[in-house]
């Protein structure tokens, strides 16, 4: 019998972004409290800018994104945000949004899956993501149980499940 295997993904459907991006900035232009403090959001290559007059209205921009982005389905561990800086007379927050997994937390994974998992369970890193097999289907649900309960800085999808 052959094995059965999924993979281990951390993808962000770009468009899901764009399109929470353009929710958050049409409110910031429609709401009273955001009137006259330049607040804005926008993309700057890969990043998100966000800008505002002080420093709360920034993090408060930043906050509107963020219930636009869960609305539309997106993890906040996909998020990542700095801390709010001076620029001129303005103030920016400076976010990315994070695809696929990083070497540092793939290991982290991997050992995971190798100290609690089953042992039939084998992981290998396949780039950005990582590949579980295992002979029992049962077993790798097990895995996948054990990755959602675990307390993990990246958002993670099951896919390719065979």
């Amino acid at each position: 019998m052959a094995d059965s295997s999924f993979d281990i993904v951390s993808k962000v459907d770009h468009q899901e972004a764009e399109n929470a991006l353009n929710q958050a900035r049409k409110e910031i232009e429609q709401r009273y409290d955001f009137k006259g403090t330049g607040a804005s959001v926008e993309w700057s290559g890969e990043s998100v800018l966000i800008k505002a007059s002080t420093e709360e209205r920034a993090k408060a921009v930043l906050d509107v994104f963020q219930s636009k982005l869960i609305k539309r389905g997106i993890s906040l561990k996909s998020l990542e945000s700095g801390e709010p800086f001076a620029s001129g007379k303005e103030f920016r927050i400076l976010s990315t949004i994070k695809d696929g997994i990083s070497s540092e937390n793939a290991k982290k994974i991997g050992k995971i899956i190798r100290d609690e998992g089953p042992k039939s369970v084998k992981s290998q890193i396949q780039g950005d993501e990582l590949r579980v097999q295992s002979k029992s289907r049962d077993d790798l649900q097990e895995v996948q149980r054990l990755l959602k309960a675990a307390d993990l800085d990246v958002d993670l999808q099951f896919v390719n499940y065979r």
